[in-house]
């Protein structure tokens, strides 16, 4: 049944409602709602309209900002409060329908049709079921909410009548005022009774959906404060036993997330960093593992400097550096031009052979700058344990890297130059032999992985630029050379000497020694002097110190004769350097019978050989003088023996060799010498003698002779002709086989030379000795037309 009442005071609450048999404070402070509350109170039943807003931040609400159903309260208290707030203590007694609202008043009057609380229509059956179910859903609720006291359970689960729990169950559920709302505008009860069970089991799921992620954060919450926890004990260990492993461990980490490295290298680095974390600052495996670490963090890895791409400029930079040296150079360009085309590119592996000071070292240098390179030198001169080069595993005391990959970790770049200098003097001994352990290093088609023993990381060194520089290739051994291309750098002539020390080694002395260009000069006379008389090497390292000489004693004249400035000139020269201490070895004024010229290469450049020999009485012995080497001794011997194949040819008497005895001499007696490229000059020597001709003096030659008298190529031409023009020698014979090396000189060197070739002593002879081979028979002339 329903009920019209009309004039009833209303109260528009925000963001609350309330429903039947629900006991509830509520404030309000808006001057019609309290208006309505003291109208309320003068009438009998001191009842009143409470109605929710639809939007709460409406001030004044009007029916359409009204929800549809509100209930009427009976005011139990009203209490005032500070700021005109009045707090009201009602209970709800009926749902009802709004269907007129008046404000022309002070307070809000209402006009309101109630609902019956007799649900028709319904069996005892039906309301069973609701009952039962609504009984059952709440009891889950109260599991999943945890929260419901155990009085409130029990005392829903005695009630009997469905409508009673329904209201029960709304009041006590943490219902949203909208969710509320919908329950008390449901008509019946069957449908408020199935609109409470769909709020409940939407509860439930959302209380074990919330309870299923607590327990998931719990889990890591409870996990991550337990570790927590644990790492503040072991701190506090740690610094009671004064360790600070964990910090360090942490700048480690943070060093390794910025290093540009692989997955596999980080992953391994932070292994060992976890296992620096758990070890005794006092044990000594502490201090292994931590400077292993800082090493595998200083590597560079993957870390790569960008090649300079203008190859004009890389040959301004490398004709600035040097003079000469163009085989170098011109490798060096092609290496960038083809970096340049393909991206990419091979890094080719050099060796630079040649006499010392000659710029090898210093050529890498400029090298480096030119191709915007990091520069690493690496000294082999001495090394002789293998673990030199791939350094000690770890187990040993003071273990360290190998200089490759120390020489990786100084440039900072996995790509550099890297020099390794003197590679011709590397050693071997019981540890190993290092020259074995080059080979992977120098190999282009498996350094990329080569494998430090103590990195035990594959290092990739396949974009690092090699240089190797020796001064003799017999010492390298075969594999090893046949893995590096070869670049020889010949001696110096005087000429590049003279722009060498002009262009670059003079200015140099200069500034090292605190002058200026206005203070000191040198004439080229000069120049060419301390060249010629002050040195004598295949380099200009002896050059640069005369002209250091000269500059720092031309310092102290200034400073101590308040000179102004200085000029070196070829007269007082002697002033400054002394008296000169080389003179050349000129050739002999005059043709002598057993005197040879012969040409000879050293370590610091060519120098001629005056070979001489003697006849006397005797039982045909030969004797041998001059620290000759064994080779030399053999080729004295053949020469000898090829003699006497052809002696009837010079009309030498068969037994003269029986009773004469041959003495051999090479003058300066102090220095070794050995090779076989002096058997043409030794022979050509011995038939001098024995048959009494002289031999020219301003011939020269150089060859190794067999016993069939046919002439062999020899090496270090270069380095021999410059050293018979130096002699005023006009006339060389050299192997017929080494005209492709003659061709391949400089014409500075050749000129004013008459270069002969020889196949055989017989092309030799002729041009040699003055006058016939006294009683040189026709069996000869013959051979020789025949040639």
């Amino acid at each position: 049944m329903t009920n019209v009442i009309k004039n009833i005071p209303a109260v528009a609450l925000r963001g609350m409602t309330i429903l039947p048999a629900m006991i509830v404070h509520f404030d309000i402070s808006r001057k019609k709602s309290v208006k309505a509350v003291e109208q309320a109170m003068m009438q009998k039943g001191q009842r009143l309209f409470v109605i929710a807003q639809k939007d709460a931040q409406v001030p004044d609400p009007v029916m359409e900002d009204l929800y549809r159903v509100g209930t009427i309260v009976e005011i139990k208290q009203v209490v005032k409060l500070p700021k005109n707030i009045m707090r009201i203590l009602a209970e709800g007694i009926q749902r009802a329908e709004l269907t007129e609202l008046s404000d022309e008043s002070t307070f809000l009057e209402a006009e309101v049709v109630t609902f019956s609380d007799d649900e028709e229509g319904l069996g005892d059956e039906t309301k069973e079921a609701l009952l039962r179910s609504m009984k059952e859903t709440f009891e889950r609720y109260c599991r999943a909410n945890g929260k419901m006291s155990k009085e409130l359970i029990h005392q829903i689960s005695e009630i009997r009548d469905a409508e009673k729990a329904a209201g029960q169950i709304a009041m006590n559920l943490p219902l949203y005022y909208e969710q509320k709302q919908r329950v008390l505008e449901a008509a019946g009860l069957q449908e408020r009774c199935e609109l409470l069970l769909t709020i409940m089991e939407k509860e439930i799921d959302i209380l074990q959906l919330r309870q299923e992620l607590q327990e998931k954060v719990k889990g890591r919450i409870d996990k991550s404060q337990r570790e927590y926890f644990m790492r503040e004990q072991m701190k506090l260990i740690r610094e009671e036993l004064k360790e600070d492993n964990v910090n360090e461990a942490d700048v480690f980490l943070e060093e390794l997330e910025k290093k540009k490295a692989s997955d596999a290298v980080k992953e391994k680095i932070k292994k060992e960093i976890e296992r620096y974390r758990n070890v005794s600052m006092n044990s000594g495996e502490s201090s292994v593992i931590r400077g292993y670490i800082e090493t595998l963090l200083e590597m560079p890895w993957d870390y790569a400097s960008k090649d300079n791409k203008d190859i004009a400029g890389a040959r301004e930079i490398l004709e600035a550096d040097h003079y000469g040296l163009e085989k170098v150079k011109e490798r060096i360009l092609e290496f960038l031009a083809v970096r340049i085309l393909t991206k990419k590119g091979d890094s080719p592996i050099l060796c630079l052979v040649g006499p010392p000071g000659t710029g090898k070292t210093s050529i890498a240098k400029s090298i480096a700058r030119a191709l915007d390179k990091k520069y690493v030198r690496i000294s082999l001169g001495g090394v002789r344990d293998e673990a030199e080069i791939r350094g000690h595993r770890r187990t040993y005391i003071g273990a360290m890297p190998g200089r490759i990959a120390s020489g990786i970790r100084s440039a900072g770049v996995k790509n550099p130059l890297m020099l390794l200098d003197e590679i011709d003097k590397l050693s071997s001994d019981y540890k190993g032999d290092t020259a074995s352990a080059m080979l992977e290093v120098l190999d282009g088609e498996q350094n990329d992985k080569f494998r430090d023993h103590y990195i035990e990381i594959p290092l990739d060194l396949s974009e690092v630029l090699f240089i190797a520089t020796a001064n003799d290739v017999q010492t390298i051994p075969r594999p090893l050379l046949d893995r590096m291309e070869l670049i020889e750098i010949t001696s110096y002539t005087e000429n590049e000497k003279f722009h060498i020390a002009k262009e670059h080694l003079w200015r140099k002395q200069v500034e090292r020694n605190g002058l200026t260009k206005k203070q000191i000069t040198i004439t080229d006379e000069a120049l060419k002097k301390v060249i010629s008389d002050y040195t004598r090497e295949a380099g200009v390292r002896s050059l640069e110190r005369k002209l250091g000489e000269i500059c720092r004693k031309a310092a102290r004249e200034i400073l101590e004769n308040k000179k102004k400035s200085v000029k070196v000139t070829e007269k007082n020269l002697k002033k400054y350097l002394g008296r000169g201490r080389y003179t050349i070895q000129e050739r002999n004024e005059s043709d002598e019978v057993g005197i040879v010229r012969g040409l000879a290469w050293t370590s610091v450049g060519g120098d001629t050989l005056q070979i001489e020999v003697n006849i006397m009485p005797g039982k045909g012995d030969i004797s041998l003088t001059g620290q000759l080497g064994d080779v030399m001794k053999e080729s004295a011997q053949t020469g000898l023996s090829y003699i006497r194949s052809v002696s009837s040819d010079y009309d030498i008497p068969e037994d003269f060799f029986r009773k004469h005895d041959i003495h051999i001499h090479i003058p300066e007696g102090a220095v070794p010498k050995d090779g076989p490229s002096a058997g043409v000059t030794m022979a050509t020597a011995m038939i001098s003698a024995v048959t009494e001709t002289p031999v020219r003096a301003d011939v020269a030659m150089t060859g190794e002779i067999t016993l069939r008298g046919r002439v062999l190529p020899i090496g270090g031409l270069k380095e021999k002709l410059l050293a018979a023009k130096n002699a005023g020698i006009k006339i060389v014979f050299v192997p017929k086989k080494n005209k492709p090396d003659v061709e391949e000189i400089q014409d500075e060197i050749k000129e004013g030379l008459d270069i002969r070739y020889a196949e055989t002593m017989v092309d030799i002879l002729p041009g040699t000795l003055t006058g016939k081979p006294s009683g040189m028979s026709k069996t000869h002339k013959k051979k020789k037309s025949a040639e």
